[in-house]
């Protein structure tokens, strides 16, 4: 199976579509750019909303729903916003279809024309604070705190599974607040249980900053960004969090009686991630013979195989471990398919990223043990059956930390810090990565890198030190470094 794979050396971009194609995660669809969710991958999903929805409601957060289809006027109120996803946006025209008078099929009836056209959701911002306007009166209606799971449609043109679809799930936070300091506060908090998921969940390391203005969000005030590296060098925006001012309350008129009974506009955040952290997902820690998950987000955490046939005997110890397994919290699957040879079911978990492997057969019985493998080193040892819960429970653990630490080693290796700007292109071009390097902080010097390298901006980083320095392309002095990468 895994020669079925390309090598990521060989053509990196195929080399995904073929984790996702082979590891059973999606497929495309009859719709041109968006894909087919396969039971396996949205597992995968699944166990990513269920740990962030914890996170949410345990930091006050409700969860809601909001009309699929927004007014085109919601989105002309606020001139930043509309900009930004115009060219992006699914128009709803028309109510209903026809029979063809000419001939078979359907066509749409030209009498059923919508007197004002409908978007198909790109974000809620609009649709939610025309609703917030009903639902906010005074200062004890606020913070409001809310959170949808949704899907949502931007029409792009260049797709691929998971990474950028015309249509995707996600999540988008959307709070109001009686001050601009309490509106930052929960910018920031929602930023960093992101980064905190990306890290501890996903044993994905990512660098936490601040976008520069040309690369906010749409009505932004100011956006908060966690930057992943993939195993190609690229960087992967995994998730956001908005300050959004007051800009989308004066838009639609959200205002509140303060505690002196005197009128004032509320502010807002918007924060949001996506099933583009399952992409993410593939390209950190995947490699030539397929997916490789971390146990946290494994939907099988464990697989037990019985060799070479399940008699009686082996299936009572599958069993047996399966039970004690599943009273830790830890996932099981017990493999009894006749159909399949012990080594292609090894090579179909190996595939799925499935983290650890237990072959039990009568030989190992016979001496007290099972041979027990690991997804992410591809070791094998046997281990005691007395032990055997105690160690697979810490071998979980130890996989999860380590790919972790492989995946910041593997960050360290590609980061580089540059003072010129032929350093800065030799560095791209053969290195790639991460690149540290002055800014002097106008959009024109920005988009001339952009321009002349294709590498962007990713964020000014939270833990950036001040340094005096020269920008490599405009020759003004710099205060600091700034996050540069070719991104997807």
């Amino acid at each position: 199976m895994a020669k079925e794979i390309t090598a990521r050396s060989e053509n990196y971009s195929q080399w995904y579509l073929d984790i996702v194609n082979k590891a059973g995660l999606a497929e495309n669809s009859a719709v041109r750019g968006s894909m087919v969710i396969k039971p396996y991958g949205y597992a995968i999903w699944e166990k990513i909303k269920e740990d962030l929805d914890r996170r949410f409601k345990e930091t006050g957060h409700q969860n809601a729903y909001f009309p699929l289809f927004i007014p085109k006027s919601f989105l002309s109120k606020e001139a930043d916003h509309v900009e930004g996803f115009a060219k992006e946006c699914a128009v709803v025209t028309h109510h209903r279809l026809m029979n063809n008078p000419n001939g078979s099929g359907v066509v749409v009836d030209p009498d059923a024309k919508l007197e004002e056209e409908l978007i198909v959701r790109p974000t809620s911002e609009t649709i939610i604070w025309n609703t917030y306007k009903n639902w906010i009166k005074s200062y004890r209606d606020l913070p409001l705190l809310i959170n949808q799971w949704a899907n949502v449609v931007r029409w792009e043109m260049r797709t691929r599974p998971f990474l950028r679809t015309a249509e995707f799930l996600w999540q988008e936070g959307h709070t109001a607040h009686a001050t601009e300091e309490e509106a930052i506060k929960e910018a920031r908090q929602m930023h960093d249980v992101y980064a905190d998921f990306a890290e501890s969940i996903m044993a994905m390391p990512v660098i936490k900053g601040s976008k520069s203005e040309s690369e906010r969000f749409a009505g932004a005030l100011d956006t908060f960004t966690i930057e992943a590296m993939m195993q190609d060098g690229k960087a992967l925006q995994a998730g956001t969090s908005h300050f959004l001012g007051q800009n989308f309350a004066k838009a639609f008129e959200v205002k509140f009686l303060n505690s002196e009974n005197k009128e004032e506009l509320v502010w807002a955040t918007s924060w949001g991630v996506s099933t583009r952290l399952v992409g993410a997902l593939i390209m950190t820690h995947s490699d030539d013979d397929g997916l490789v998950l971390p146990p946290k987000l494994a939907p099988i955490q464990v697989v037990i195989v019985p060799i070479p046939k399940p008699d009686e005997k082996i299936l009572e110890v599958a069993e047996d471990i399966s039970t004690k397994l599943k009273a830790k919290g830890i996932s099981v699957k017990i493999d009894t398919d006749m159909k399949k040879r012990p080594g292609f079911k090894f090579a179909e978990y190996e595939m799925m990223g499935v983290p650890v492997r237990l072959g039990i057969g009568m030989r190992d019985l016979d001496k007290g043990v099972i041979e027990v493998a690991r997804r992410d080193t591809k070791e094998k040892e046997s281990v005691d059956l007395e032990n055997i819960d105690a160690y697979v429970e810490k071998l979980l653990e130890d996989i999860q930390s380590n790919l972790f630490q492989k995946a910041v080693k593997f960050r360290e290796d590609r980061t580089s810090y540059v003072d010129s700007f032929e350093e800065f292109k030799e560095v791209l071009e053969n290195k790639g990565g991460f690149i540290y390097a002055h800014w002097d902080g106008t959009a024109e010097t920005e988009e001339k890198i952009k321009e002349l390298t294709k590498a962007t901006i990713r964020c000014i980083p939270l833990d950036a030190k001040a340094e005096d320095g020269i920008d490599m392309i405009s020759g003004k002095p710099s205060k600091r470094r700034v996050l540069f990468a070719k991104a997807y």
